[in-house]
């Protein structure tokens, strides 16, 4: 799946349900480095995939500053760079993370970054990511980069918390958004929709709870479909409601989120009546798998008011 890190709002695996067990067991990763942690003088090191990118990067840094090295770590020319790197997060005892992104591994990825060269350097901080600088850098040049960075910005590195030293409290899990996301992480849709559905009744806000129960109704309906011989028949029945829901279902799946709305919305103009109101419904109901702020539901919102009125 190609995802699009452009937009910050679109990264919580919100559509493609599967990102969802990524996250869990990047959590999980992140609580067994906890429970054994490295030698001292050993810095933890973040390996994110496509998959897992939003949950061990961009969520993370809400609370920890994140240098991301994206690289081809086999490269010969890259590995001394990559050991300063690793020096310097190990100096900072916690104060940023590194992490570093295989980007032979994953293009997509690459390609999201709109890497020009490798290595390229980038900063997450508070959910957002901005590159900083490209190419290996002498230890010395990269020392005083990373401090510039920090300073400029004005993040406070401080010491990681001591052993016994309380941070702020977690806020505690919903016990059944945890066996929502437990029954995705099975494959069993039923169980998560039952769960999903008792979190709506008791809190009917809870946008996540809304997210979750939105894309398992995706999941449901493109189980069995072939993506390609779907968008086949699409192109051939422009008008046709059923092709062309199922199409910006599979689109929607993928990832292609500014497609399957267009697509939709062009369905609105060329359709009236019943088959224009299955339109917009279907259209509604895919806004409700991505969080209501997301730029891509406002901006689709105004086409589909657009193509009504």
């Amino acid at each position: 799946m190609a995802a699009d890190f452009s937009r910050p709002g679109s990264l919580y695996g919100a559509v493609d349900l599967g990102a969802r067990k990524q996250a869990l067991e990047a959590q999980a990763r992140r609580e067994a480095a906890a429970k054994n942690p490295a030698p001292p003088g050993t810095p933890e090191l973040i390996e994110p995939t496509a998959a897992t990118f939003t949950a061990e990067v961009v969520e993370r840094s809400m609370s920890v500053p994140i240098i991301v090295e994206a690289t081809v770590p086999r490269a010969e020319q890259v590995q001394q760079f990559s050991l300063a790197m690793e020096k310097l997060a190990a100096e900072a005892g916690g104060s940023w993370l590194l992490a570093r992104v295989d980007v032979e591994a994953n293009p997509e990825l690459a390609q999201a970054l709109r890497m020009r060269a490798v290595p390229t350097v980038y900063l997450a901080v508070q959910g957002q990511l901005m590159p900083l600088f490209e190419g290996p850098l002498p230890e010395a040049q990269l020392r005083q980069a990373l401090t510039q960075v920090f300073e400029q910005l004005g993040v406070e590195l401080g010491a990681p918390v001591a052993p016994g030293e309380e941070g702020p409290a977690e806020p505690p899990v919903d016990p059944d958004l945890l066996a929502a996301d437990m029954a995705i992480e099975d494959g069993d849709l039923d169980a998560a929709e039952a769960a999903f559905g008792r979190l709506l009744a008791r809190s009917p806000g809870d946008e996540e709870a809304k997210i979750g129960l939105a894309g398992v109704g995706l999941v449901r309906r493109t189980t069995g479909l072939n993506p390609s011989e779907v968008l086949r028949r699409a192109a051939d029945a422009p008008a046709d409601v059923k092709t062309q829901t199922q199409a910006a279902d599979v689109e929607m799946l993928a990832g292609d989120v500014d497609d399957a709305f267009s697509r939709l919305i062009a369905l609105v103009r060329r359709t009236a009546g019943e088959d224009r109101d299955k339109a917009r419904l279907h259209l509604l109901g895919l806004f409700d798998t991505l969080p209501a702020d997301d730029p891509a539901v406002a901006k689709a919102r105004r086409g589909l008011a657009s193509a009504l009125f």
